[in-house]
């Protein structure tokens, strides 16, 4: 055989060979506690980007390997620290940590009215999966003053004092305040079943609570038809603090969903004295400067960015409105507020 031609075949080989690589960006656990992770080697990641956890045993191993992720909350000089979003138990010192290059997204649909969801969108109420094509951020910059339009349109509540004293406008925050077992809830309840027929989507989130009564509140949407417009996202009392922390931003997430398609939303955090506590709980372990109370001192801007979601657009960006009602328990505020503050919040603070 011709040896020119034998090297044109290889000249032709040589030109036409591709590699394909990739690289992952990784790193390790180095201490782990209450859910909480603090990751060595991934000095590049953003902040609320989620990473995955591999077990080291499982990376040895052929074949699928069991997933757990987590939002990167804490950017330090030499590590990160990471809130795992599920089972940490199973997560220990020398794991390996990937970035996924992703910032904390959740699944949304219309498929998800009338379900029962977690706040990562995962269906818990035994009905199937739930098929979306959409992600939306978890964490997002409140509508700016040229998109939002003036208040002009009330939200009924169906209880005559509230609607007569206490108008409350589509696009407008409203707080509910007052102490245990006082029926904060309940206002709540009969304003999401006082929506039917009024063209109105309801979220309701329960941060902290017990199933039994996210349960008992679910029959009774249920028995009165209110499932058919509204979405419950659960993050139970028995459930980590970081799915308790992320839970009424899935919320706004999914409410911001329907939103941006000019449909009103109506969306109800219950409560947001525990979302606090959770919050407190993620800020102690990962060792940042308590306040008074050890909590932490943006805990008011935790709820302000979230509150400010809220909005009515105007005609050039949808026309559609995300009202909330949020639920915070009287006796939880008292430990740091004197009572004339209190007593000025409860008259004169519009959220």
């Amino acid at each position: 055989m011709n040896k020119d031609f034998i090297i044109e075949q290889l000249k032709k080989q040589i030109e036409g060979f591709k590699t394909e690589t990739s690289t992952e960006k990784v790193g390790s656990v180095i201490e782990m506690g209450d859910g909480v992770a603090r990751v060595s080697g991934l000095s590049e990641l953003m902040a609320s980007e989620m990473v995955e956890f591999v077990p080291a045993e499982a990376s040895a191993k052929e074949g699928p390997t069991p997933s757990v992720f987590g939002v990167a909350l804490n950017l330090e000089e030499d590590r990160v620290g990471v809130i795992v979003l599920g089972n940490y138990i199973g997560i220990k010192e020398g794991d390996i940590v990937k970035a996924t290059g992703k910032v904390l997204s959740i699944p949304v649909a219309d498929a998800m009215i009338g379900r029962v969801i977690n706040p990562l969108g995962i269906p818990v109420d035994g009905k199937g999966d739930i098929k979306a094509d959409k992600f939306y951020p978890v964490e997002k910059i409140a509508p700016g003053v040229i998109t939002r339009k003036s208040v002009n349109q009330p939200v009924q509540t169906g209880i005559k004092a509230i609607d007569a004293m206490i108008p409350i406008g589509r696009g407008q925050r409203e707080l509910i305040i007052g102490d245990r077992q006082t029926g904060k809830t309940a206002i709540a309840i009969d304003t999401i079943i006082n929506q039917k027929g009024q063209n109105m989507k309801c979220i309701y989130v329960a941060i902290g609570q017990k199933e039994s009564k996210i349960a008992r509140i679910l029959g009774e949407l249920e028995k009165r038809g209110a499932m058919e417009y509204t979405t419950i996202i659960v993050a139970g009392a028995s459930e980590s603090s970081a799915l308790s922390y992320i839970s009424p931003y899935s919320g706004c997430a999914l409410g911001e969903y329907f939103m941006d398609k000019g449909e009103d939303v109506l969306i109800v955090f219950d409560d947001l004295s525990r979302h606090a506590w959770a919050y407190r709980q993620i800020s102690l372990i990962l060792k940042r400067p308590p306040g008074r109370e050890a909590y932490p001192g943006d805990v008011f801007y935790l709820h302000s960015r979230l509150l400010e979601r809220s909005a009515k657009l105007n005609e050039d960006f949808g026309g559609g409105s995300m009202t909330a009602l949020p639920i915070i328990e009287f006796l939880s505020l008292m430990v740091k507020f004197s009572w004339n503050q209190i007593c000025f919040t409860r008259v004169f603070v519009q959220l």
